[in-house]
C-alpha cells in the first residue's frame, strides 16, 4: 500500500513537472517577444538635444511617444553636438553594442555648417550604413537637405546623399529632421514660434513637431528591429 502511494505520487510528481516545463516553453517566447527592443540614436547636437532640458529632448520626446503607442522600444541617446557625418563613423562601431537592436542615424548637419565636400559625407554615411548591416541592424536614416547658398550643384549633390543610400541598403528613411516644422509653417513663423534663438536647433514645442511626425516610423523601426 505504501509503495503504490509512493509510485502514484512519483507519477503525479513527473506529470506536474512536465506541465511546468511545457508552461515554461509558451511563455518564454511571449515574455521574449514583449520585452523592449534598444534602438541607439545615433547623430549630433539636435540629436542629443542641445540647449533643452533632459525631458525636452528628442530622444526623451520620442521615448514618451513610443510608450504612449505602447511600440515596446528604449531609444538610447547617442547624440553629440557638434559632431560630423565622420564623428558619426569614427564611433559607430563602439556604438553598436550587442544589446542594441535598431538605430536611427541622424548626422549630416554640421557638416553643412561647415561646407564639407557632398562626397565625404557620403562616403562617412555609408560607412556607417555598412557597419549595422555587418552587424545585422535595422536603420532608419533621417534626411538632410542642403540650403541654396552653397550653390545649386552642391545641394543637388548633398540632398541625393541619403534617399539614394537608403534605397542601397535598404533602410527605413525619414525625409529631413526639420521637414516635420517647413511642412507646418512658412520657415520664418517656425523661427518665431518652434526654434531657439539660434535658429538652428528646435525648442520643445518643435520637437514634440517632429517626434510626432517621425513616430510611426520608429515604431515600424522596432517592428524590424523585434523580427
Amino acid at each position: 500500500m505504501i509503495f503504490v502511494t509512493y509510485g502514484a505520487a512519483r507519477s503525479l510528481g513527473n506529470r506536474l513537472s512536465l506541465i511546468l516545463v511545457k508552461i515554461v516553453l509558451i511563455t518564454l517566447p511571449a515574455m521574449a517577444a514583449s520585452e523592449p527592443v534598444r534602438i541607439v540614436a545615433l547623430g549630433d547636437s539636435l540629436t542629443q538635444g542641445y540647449g533643452l532640458i533632459q525631458q525636452d529632448g528628442f530622444t526623451a520626446q520620442l521615448q514618451r511617444w513610443l510608450d504612449a503607442h505602447e511600440a515596446e522600444a528604449t531609444i538610447v541617446n547617442a547624440g553629440v553636438s557638434g559632431d560630423t557625418t565622420a564623428g558619426g563613423l569614427s564611433r559607430v562601431d563602439w556604438t553598436l553594442t550587442p544589446d542594441i537592436d535598431g538605430m536611427i542615424v541622424a548626422l549630416g548637419s554640421n557638416d553643412l555648417l561647415r561646407g564639407l565636400s557632398p562626397e565625404l559625407s557620403r562616403a562617412n554615411l555609408t560607412g556607417i550604413m555598412e557597419a549595422a548591416e555587418a552587424n545585422d541592424i535595422p536603420v532608419l536614416l533621417v534626411g538632410m537637405q542642403a540650403p541654396g547658398n552653397y550653390g545649386a550643384e552642391y545641394k543637388a549633390q548633398f540632398d541625393a546623399i541619403y534617399p539614394e543610400l537608403a534605397e542601397e541598403f535598404g533602410t527605413l528613411y525619414f525625409e529631413g529632421f526639420l521637414k516635420p516644422l517647413t511642412d507646418l509653417a512658412p520657415w520664418e513663423q517656425m523661427l518665431d514660434t518652434h526654434m531657439q534663438p539660434d535658429g538652428i536647433h528646435p525648442n520643445a514645442t518643435g520637437v514634440s513637431v517632429i517626434v510626432e511626425a517621425m513616430g510611426p516610423t520608429v515604431a515600424e523601426l522596432a517592428d524590424l528591429a523585434r523580427k
